[in-house]
C-alpha cells in the first residue's frame, strides 16, 4: 500500500471536531460564573460595562479570530497567526505570554473550585487551608491527566462539562432571577432607569476597565484546534458567532439576577455565585438542591481550567516541534498530547498554589502577579489585532473563506477598536490598588515581572540549535 493511500486511510479514520465542539471550547474558556459576583456589585451599570467590553474586545476578537483561523488554520492557534505576520519572534512571544499568564491565574480558579465544592460538603471547609490545597491539587492534576489523553478525550470532557457546569447553572440563575421579578419580591438594587446603565468612569473605576476588556479573554481558544476540524474555514466562523452570543447573554442576565438578591456590600467575590443560588433556593423552598448545584458549578470551574490548561500547552507543543525550544518541550505521547509542557506547567502551578494557600502574607505580591497576568494578556491580544491588520497588506493573496466585512476600512475599525481596548487596558492595569502606598514600586514590579515572563522566547531563539525539534519546516 502506498504512503498516499495510508495517509488517506488515516485521514478518513480521524475523528474531527465539529461546530458544537468548537463552541463548547470557547464557552468553556470564556463563560466564567466566578466573574458574575464582581460584576454584580455594579448593579444596572454592569450592563454598560459589558457593552463596553463587547464593543472594544468581544466583537473584535471574535471577528479577528474568525478571519485569522480560516486564513491560517495551522496548529498553534495565535502562534500561527502572529508568526505569519511578525515571524517566529512575534508568534512565539504572543503564545508564551498567553501560557505564562496562566501560571499565576491557575491558583485563582483552583481556589474558586475548592471553595465552591465546600458548599456541597460544608461551607466552613473553605476556611481550611489543608482542604483548599488538597482539592486544588486534585482538580489541577486530575485535569492535567485528562489532557494527557489528547484532544478527543479533553473535548468530550469539555462538551459535557461546559453544559453541566456553566450553561445550566447560568440559565438556572437567570430563570430564578426572572422568578424573583415576577413574584414581586423586593430587589436590592434601585429601580431601573436608562441612566442607570451608564457606567461611572473615574479614577477609582479606571482600573476596573482592564478587567472588563479581558473578561472575554479566551475567544481564540478554539483556534488551537483548527487542524482538528474537517472544515475550519466554514466551521470556525460559525462557532465564533454562536459562542459569542451565548457568552454575552448568559453573562449579562446571570449577573443581573445576582444583583437582584445580594446587596453589593454583602457579596463575597469567591463564593458570591453560591450565595445567590443558596438565597434563591431557600426562598423557593429548595434548599436541599444547593449541594447538587455547588457540584455543577464546581464542574464548570474545572472545565474552564481545562480549556486554559490544554490550549496554550498545545500551542507551545507546536513551537517545540518546529525546533524553537529545547527537545524536552517536544515530548508528546501516543495521543499527541505535549506531556512535558503539561507536567512543567502543573509543577509550577502547584508551587504557586502552595504559596497562595499557606502564605497569606504574600497577598501584596500576589496582587502584583495578578496585575502581570493582565499585562501579559494585553500583549497577546495586541499581537493578534496587529497581525490582523498587517496580514491584509502583506499576505492579501492568502484565501480567507471568512473576511471581516467592509474591506480595509472594516479591518481597521475592528483591529483599531481591539488595539485601543488592549492598549488602554495595559496602562490602566498599571494603576495600583488603594492599599499600595508606593506607586512607583508597584508599577516597576509589574513591568519588570511582565518583562521577565515575556522574554524567554527571545532567549530560546537566541540559543536555538539545529538539533532541536524534529526537523520540521515551519508552515
Amino acid at each position: 500500500m502506498s504512503d498516499t493511500a495510508t495517509a488517506a486511510d488515516a485521514q478518513a479514520k480521524k475523528k474531527f471536531l465539529g461546530v458544537f465542539a468548537l463552541v463548547m471550547i470557547n464557552v468553556a474558556a470564556v463563560l466564567s460564573i466566578r466573574n458574575f459576583p464582581s460584576m454584580a456589585e455594579y448593579g444596572w451599570s454592569s450592563i454598560g460595562w459589558y457593552i463596553i467590553g463587547t464593543i472594544l474586545f468581544l466583537i473584535p476578537i471574535s471577528l479577528a479570530g474568525a478571519e485569522l483561523a480560516t486564513g491560517w488554520p495551522e496548529g498553534g492557534g495565535i502562534y500561527a497567526w502572529v508568526k505569519a505576520a511578525f515571524g517566529d519572534k512575534g508568534g512565539f512571544t504572543a503564545l508564551f505570554c498567553e501560557w505564562s499568564n496562566n501560571l499565576v491565574w491557575f491558583p485563582t480558579v483552583l481556589s474558586f473550585i475548592a471553595s465552591t465544592l465546600a458548599f456541597a460538603l460544608t461551607p466552613d471547609l473553605a476556611g481550611n487551608s489543608l482542604y483548599m490545597f488538597s482539592v486544588m491539587m486534585i482538580a489541577f492534576w486530575g485535569t492535567t491527566l485528562i489532557a494527557y489523553f489528547g484532544s478527543e478525550i479533553s473535548t468530550k470532557f469539555s462538551n459535557i462539562g461546559v453544559i453541566l457546569g456553566s450553561i445550566i447553572p447560568a440559565i438556572l440563575i437567570i430563570l430564578l432571577g426572572i422568578w424573583w421579578l415576577v413574584s414581586g419580591a423586593a430587589l436590592v438594587i434601585p429601580a431601573f432607569t436608562p441612566d442607570a446603565i451608564l457606567p461611572e468612569i473615574n479614577l477609582d473605576t479606571l482600573p476596573f476597565f482592564s478587567t472588563i476588556i479581558l473578561l472575554f479573554a479566551g475567544m481564540e481558544m478554539a483556534g488551537f484546534h483548527a487542524l482538528e476540524t474537517r472544515n475550519p474555514q466554514k466551521d470556525y466562523p460559525v462557532a465564533m458567532a454562536i459562542s459569542a452570543v451565548i457568552i454575552f447573554l448568559c453573562t449579562v442576565f446571570a449577573t443581573l439576577a445576582i444583583a437582584f438578591v445580594i446587596p453589593a456590600s454583602e457579596l463575597n467575590l469567591a463564593s458570591g455565585v453560591m450565595q445567590a443560588i443558596q438565597y434563591f433556593f431557600n426562598a423557593a423552598g429548595l434548599g436541599a438542591f444547593v449541594g447538587p448545584m455547588a457540584l455543577l458549578v464546581t464542574i464548570g470551574g474545572v472545565v474552564s481550567l481545562a480549556a486554559w490548561l490544554i490550549g496554550p500547552a498545545q500551542g507551545l507543543g507546536v513551537v517545540a516541534e518546529e525546533g524553537n525550544m529545547p527537545p524536552i518541550f517536544d515530548r508528546t505521547n501516543k495521543y499527541g498530547a505535549p506531556v512535558a509542557i503539561l507536567v512543567i506547567q502543573a509543577l509550577i502551578g502547584s508551587v504557586i498554589s502552595l504559596l497562595y494557600v499557606f502564605l497569606p502574607s504574600v497577598n501584596q505580591a500576589y496582587w502584583i502577579l495578578s496585575a502581570m497576568t493582565t499585562e501579559l494578556l494585553c500583549i497577546v491580544y495586541f499581537f493578534v489585532f496587529a497581525a490582523l491588520i498587517k496580514l491584509r497588506y502583506s499576505r492579501p493573496e492568502v484565501p480567507r473563506p471568512f473576511t471581516i466585512p467592509g474591506g480595509m476600512a472594516g479591518v481597521w475599525i475592528v483591529g483599531g477598536l481591539g488595539l485601543f481596548g488592549v492598549v488602554f487596558a495595559f496602562f490602566v492595569g498599571l494603576m495600583p490598588p488603594s492599599f499600595f502606598t508606593n506607586a512607583p514600586v508597584y508599577i516597576g514590579s509589574v513591568l519588570l515581572g511582565t518583562f521577565l515572563l515575556a522574554v524567554p522566547p527571545m532567549i530560546f531563539l537566541k540559543f536555538k540549535k539545529p538539533s532541536w525539534g524534529k526537523g520540521n519546516t515551519p508552515r
